[in-house]
């Protein structure tokens, strides 16, 4: 066998020690491969008996991983061989070679693994698609039936296990992971979340020593039912949140205390007299109007008027060659320029506004100024006005009296004051550090509650679970109705917690593990417990 021979067979069967290959035919698109079984003989299904008498051969044709973007067309030819046992049913049966083929299969050993790879990364249409971009047909019943084909992986009973729920349908159905915290891997997935169900899982596999989960009373009733020798060890995360949450209930509480005091206006206060004052100066110095189509005609008019009267045109005449009143022409021709009978034009007139103006000074001085809400209390009095009437003397009234006061400050949120008391002091801004303290100043039940917070994230952080009892107690003592809450929940399952505060084991890597919902969603409505359970064990 030369040296080329040697390099095509650990191309094409690597590890495959029972195979020769008799041939190799390159066409366009396929390599034609003709390979035989080089065994001296075989076992017997049957009866596990040895056998070397050859009955006859036949050739198989299983599908082939591609090679060099190529298909290849596999020839194997085997033999059947005759069972000497007489009292085995099987008078003869067909040999296999190891690590390429199995009974009744059409695909070779290594496209199978390397199909039930692609099925356990995508599931479904996706791997059926790429495995054919691969030049390996398969449709996507075919693949996930190979998945449920693989078997379980054999992991010990771990001596750490993670306990956690997961949502097959969010907010109707449950299922339950466990993990190995020791190994970072899942050990097995349950139907449910139900005390008895883990309770006969644990009960099972004996030897967990510890165990780690969340408060709920369904796994702390069935993992002491299945172990009762185990230590239970409560999730910090949880047992934080759940504070942060009695937190948040306090903060909203007290929170008319949130707002900072409105500073102290040392300007002198406006009264409806001054506005009444400042309104009239304005109508009365108010500047006229340059351009427009009344302002063009009366400037026009009062031109040609003083033309007229220059050139010795009676009162009488003026009006009736351009058609107007000897009292507007008499008008006209008092007023020296025609601005002064602009200015009279727009300033002098009535408004049905008129009635309401005292009414309006009094609420501005009040500190009523928006005019939407003006309009709507002048309907109440019986204003039969427009609102855009009431909008232009209230844009009056602010150009008279502008706004010099500083913008209002936004005021925080409970969340952000749950989230500034919660968090750790190295990651406050410094603007809301000193906001922080502000509030806490005002308000001494937040105050404490903060220290509490504070007393309790040094024990989760330092292990000091030894020091629980006496927070709790010094909880109690305050009035902190909501802090007093979380202690009662913490004293429901008071070891548990404890010896979360102490050992060093935590549910973090079993959150992360419930993250493998992806993959449910990924099979499209085939996700039922058998194939999501494979998925989740050997991905």
């Amino acid at each position: 066998m030369g040296k080329s021979t040697v390099d095509l067979k650990e191309l094409l069967f690597p590890g495959v020690a029972d195979v020769v290959i008799a041939s190799v035919e390159a066409e366009p698109g396929v390599i034609r491969v003709a390979a035989r079984s080089t065994a001296r003989g075989a076992r017997c299904p049957g009866c596990r008996g040895w056998s070397e008498r050859v009955h006859g051969s036949y050739q198989r044709h299983p599908a082939h991983l591609p090679t060099a973007g190529k298909a290849v067309a596999l020839a194997l030819t085997v033999r059947r061989f005759l069972c000497g046992n007489r009292e085995c049913p099987r008078r003869t049966f067909a040999e296999q070679v190891a690590g390429l083929t199995r009974p009744y299969a059409h695909r070779t050993e290594r496209q199978r693994s390397t199909l039930a790879r692609i099925a356990l990364a995508l599931a479904g249409r996706a791997d059926a698609r790429l495995a054919h971009l691969l030049g390996m047909n398969a449709d996507r019943d075919t693949l996930l039936r190979l998945i449920r084909a693989l078997p379980d992986p054999d992991r010990p009973t771990p001596r750490v296990l993670g306990v956690d729920d997961f949502a097959f349908r969010r907010g109707h159905t449950y299922g339950t992971i466990l993990i190995d915290i020791d190994t970072h891997r899942p050990i097995d997935v349950l139907p449910d979340r139900e005390a008895a169900t883990l309770a006969r899982w644990l009960a099972d596999h004996p030897g967990v020593e510890v165990i780690c989960r969340d408060r709920s009373t369904a796994y702390a009733d069935g993992a002491r039912a299945g172990a009762p020798n185990a230590e239970h060890c409560a999730d910090r995360w949880h047992l934080f949140y759940n504070l942060v949450e009695a937190v948040e209930k306090t903060v909203i509480r007290h929170r008319a205390l949130l707002p900072e005091p409105e500073p102290p206006d040392d300007r002198p206060a406006v009264t409806a007299e001054d506005v009444r004052a400042a309104a009239s100066t304005a109508r009365t110095t108010a500047a006229p109007r340059t351009s427009g189509r009344i302002s063009d005609r009366t400037r026009e008019r009062h031109q040609t008027i003083h033309e007229l009267h220059h050139n010795g045109h009676s009162l009488r005449g003026i009006a009736a060659q351009l058609g107007l009143a000897r009292n507007t022409v008499r008008r006209f021709l008092r007023a020296a320029t025609a601005d002064d009978l602009l200015v009279g034009k727009w300033t002098g007139r009535t408004s049905i506004l008129d009635p309401h103006k005292p009414f309006l000074h009094q609420r501005w001085a009040e500190g009523c100024t928006t005019a939407r809400r003006l309009f709507q209390e002048l309907r109440d009095r019986g204003y039969t006005g427009g609102e855009s009437v009431v909008k232009a003397y209230i844009r009056q009234l602010r150009d008279t009296f502008p706004r010099t006061d500083r913008p209002p400050r936004r005021h925080p949120s409970v969340r952000e004051v749950t989230s500034w008391i919660t968090r750790h002091p190295d990651r406050i801004a410094d603007h809301q550090a000193e906001r922080l303290r502000t509030i806490l100043g005002r308000c001494p039940e937040l105050e404490k509650t903060a220290h509490h917070v504070r007393t309790f994230a040094e024990l989760m952080t330092r292990r000091h679970g030894d020091q629980l009892e006496e927070w709790m107690s010094k909880v109690q003592a305050a009035d902190l109705p909501d802090l007093h809450s979380f202690v009662t929940g913490l004293r429901q399952d008071t070891q548990a917690v404890t010896n979360g505060l102490t050992l060093p084991y935590s549910s973090g890597l079993v959150e992360g593990a419930v993250n493998r919902k992806m993959l449910k969603r990924q099979m499209f409505g085939r996700a039922k417990l058998p194939l999501l359970r494979k998925r989740i064990l050997l991905s």
